[in-house]
């Protein structure tokens, strides 16, 4: 009787311990991101490994799951090239670098060319394989902004419009910056806030080179001042890079920046972690650590979060 009861009461202890243990359910949602490892010095990216990478929510340590090195069968990119079409005549001396540069990029990348015009995207190549048609899609820009003159609507628009995709999905917008629509001078400029927010909820990657625009916003300190900050927001807090050449006139050369962001493209990484669970879908702030030394984990400071389905 002591026995049957002993064994009893231990199966009774084991359920309750197993039934307090958390559980990782196969219905539990995942989050996803696109991380770029940048070295601190030179060009010698170091290893990192799965378990080398820490994600928090606040104080709270997130389950890292995957970690895959964007290669392989895995290097699928699919990126768009969107230029603003009121910028200056400069931004003629830079197409043979920017053709140069969608001709360069592996068969595993899908290329598609964009300008803003009139607050929206103007689509004239479609994402394709074929790099040589991409680039011929480049041409010289009207020089108008158009009545909605706000680079973040086309950028929103473009991103709206883009089908969902288990391909990295980026973009490099060419554009002075300037919000002429709102205004400059706000760093809570809403359509800012909202092109931020659209990318970061698609998971795509917005990458940024200046080049200035027509007219007197070309050469006013105080609205390239603020179209190269916008510029470096929406890069930095979408896991891109932002280049600027200061407030003298356009870049000699956009080739560096190119070249720059060639490297990127080949050391990402696709992230898999398990959030906390919230109680309503949305973007959730998130950072990235890793104890590998010189080395920073370049991504977006939020991610899109969805409750996990009831069971």
């Amino acid at each position: 009787m002591n026995t049957c009861r002993f064994i009893a009461n231990t199966v009774l202890i084991l359920t309750l311990c197993a039934s307090a243990v958390p559980r990782i359910s196969a219905q539990q949602a995942t989050a996803h991101m696109v991380v770029t490892v940048e070295p601190h010095h030179g060009s010698d990216v170091p290893t990192v490994n799965r378990e080398d990478v820490m994600v928090y929510e606040g104080k709270d340590r997130d389950r890292v799951t995957e970690w895959i090195p964007a290669q392989g069968e895995h290097a699928a990119l699919e990126f768009f090239i969107l230029l603003d079409d009121g910028s200056d005549s400069s931004l003629g001396q830079q197409l043979q670098d920017l053709r140069k540069f969608i001709e360069g990029q592996p068969a595993s990348t899908k290329i598609g060319v964009a300008y803003m015009q009139n607050g929206i995207a103007r689509v004239e190549q479609n994402l394709t394989s074929d790099h040589a048609q991409a680039a011929k899609a480049l041409r010289l820009p009207m020089g108008a902004a158009g009545a909605n003159g706000s680079p973040y609507f086309s950028l929103s628009d473009l991103i709206k419009r883009w089908p969902e995709s288990t391909a990295r999905r980026e973009v490099l917008v060419v554009s002075d910056g300037i919000d002429r629509y709102y205004g400059t001078g706000d760093l809570l400029d809403p359509y800012l806030d909202e092109a931020i927010g659209s990318a970061q909820r698609a998971g795509i990657l917005v990458s940024a080179i200046y080049s200035p625009g027509v007219g007197h916003f070309g050469h006013s300190y105080w609205q390239t001042y603020w179209g190269q900050l916008y510029l470096a927001q929406v890069a930095d807090r979408t896991g891109g890079e932002s280049y600027y050449i200061g407030f003298n006139g356009p870049p000699v050369s956009v080739a560096p920046y190119l070249e720059d962001l060639t490297r990127r493209l080949s050391h990402q990484y696709l992230l898999t972690f398990l959030p906390m669970p919230p109680k309503k879908a949305g973007l959730q702030p998130v950072k990235l650590k890793t104890e590998v030394s010189n080395v920073d984990l370049v991504s977006a400071d939020r991610v899109y979060v969805s409750p996990a389905p009831e069971q």
